[in-house]
């Protein structure tokens, strides 16, 4: 990872929109005979390579300083993409196959002390305070995708290294083609992949660490590439949402070390300094108003084996824990990613905002420790125009505060 040494190094938390062209193109893919994977073509891979060049090409124009490939390899069957980040590892392992339940129409599930589970998107406790918002497709997002969602039926191995070896290679020669210094790839968490309706393992925890063993592949290609890996795990402070009813702070915790104990798994062996984390409350556009707190899972984030942690701090619901960092000793070495700009609104930050966001987190850890950043991937969440603005926003801010702290 490159420090901010000299100046505040900006950089995104990994999808960004698509070309039209691109979407035109996997708006037509068709499925394999599983359903639910994409069938490729040397046509569509050719105008892959030319978007993500494009795309790099476009950051550094902009100012991002820390690019990547906007997740372009990682594509579903909705038209913007959204969802890919995760739908893409369906594509990527065996065991999955398409049953009558899934991960949004099972029933729901009640957990109690001692018995903490998932239960139904749709039985989330923000979706059920605000059932009418949810229940109107013109006020909100629900969160699903075009793609249909798949269970667990069988082992979960990894069969992806032909498409990872793509993504790669895709980054790789944009980042040859523009003098970019580096780039990141991001990848799924065990946790969240796990996500789905498991009818092939004994327990949870078993159906957690196969993901681990078959996603530590595609961890160990991007990092023996060279590329910074992004590890995407909303699940970590997501999944608060999702226990019904409430647990407590400290079932919670315990229910969540388990998957942080089978990414650290995946992430053994690897170069620390190449890894970066990425937490969420997740990006849907709704009310939130049953996220768990940050304070309550900063020390599991920094638990992950990465060097540097990416974090939501620029929307309206998590804004103000900044202040954590007051109290939350940064371990030496280590870097934080805060988003400064939002995917949550079409409101465009003023730089001079986004510099301030910049400076307090700088006051509290040391400006060289800071990488400003977008709270989530702007990819199917704001209109393409409204993203670029916010990403040159970004950029903007990040030198109004670097003239400050690094003069």
């Amino acid at each position: 990872m490159q420090a901010s040494t000299d100046r505040i190094q900006v950089s995104h938390a990994g999808s960004l929109p698509r070309t039209p062209e691109l979407v035109a193109a996997n708006a037509a893919r068709e499925f394999e005979e599983d359903g639910f994977t994409l069938k490729r073509s040397p046509e569509y891979d050719a105008l892959l390579q030319e978007a993500v060049t494009g795309l790099v090409q476009h950051q550094l124009d902009v100012g991002i300083t820390a690019v990547g490939d906007g997740e372009f390899g990682k594509a579903s069957s909705n038209p913007t993409d959204y969802g890919a980040w995760w739908v893409y590892s369906f594509q990527r392992v065996t065991g999955l196959s398409l049953t009558e339940v899934d991960a949004f129409n099972e029933p729901p599930h009640r957990s109690s002390p001692g018995n903490i589970r998932l239960t139904a998107f749709s039985d989330r406790r923000d979706r059920q305070e605000f059932a009418d918002v949810y229940a109107d497709p013109t006020a909100i997002h629900t969160g699903r995708t075009a793609t249909l969602f798949p269970s667990v039926t069988g082992p979960i191995e990894y069969r992806g290294q032909e498409l990872v070896a793509a993504d790669i290679a895709n980054l790789q020669n944009a980042i040859a083609a523009t003098g970019a210094e580096n780039g990141f790839i991001t990848s799924i968490s065990p946790g969240s992949a796990a996500r789905i309706v498991n009818d092939h393992y004994a327990t949870e925890e078993e159906h957690v660490w196969a993901w681990a063993e078959a996603l530590k592949h595609e961890y160990k290609a991007i990092t023996d590439a060279g590329l910074i890996l992004q590890i995407d795990d909303p699940s970590m402070a997501e999944n608060w949402d999702a226990i019904n009813p409430e647990p407590t702070v400290a079932e919670y915790l315990a229910f969540t070390r388990i998957r942080l104990e089978a990414l650290n798994h995946a992430l053994a062996g690897l170069p620390t300094e190449q890894i970066r984390f990425h937490l969420c409350w997740g990006s849907w556009h709704g009310p939130h108003t049953t996220d768990i707190e940050f304070k309550h899972i900063v020390d599991t984030m920094l638990d992950v084996n990465a060097i540097a942690y990416s974090f939501e701090a620029a929307n309206a619901r998590h804004e103000h824990e900044w202040t954590i960092w007051e109290d939350t000793e940064l371990p030496d070495g280590k870097l934080i990613v805060p988003g400064v700009v939002g995917h949550a609104t079409n409101v465009v930050e003023h730089p001079e905002l986004v510099a301030q966001r910049i400076e307090n987190f700088a006051r509290l850890v040391g400006p060289e420790r800071v990488i400003a950043s977008t709270d989530c991937g702007l990819g199917g969440r704001v209109h393409q125009h409204i993203a670029w603005a916010k990403l040159e926003a970004l950029a903007a801010g990040a030198d109004i505060a670097t003239r400050r702290l690094f003069r």
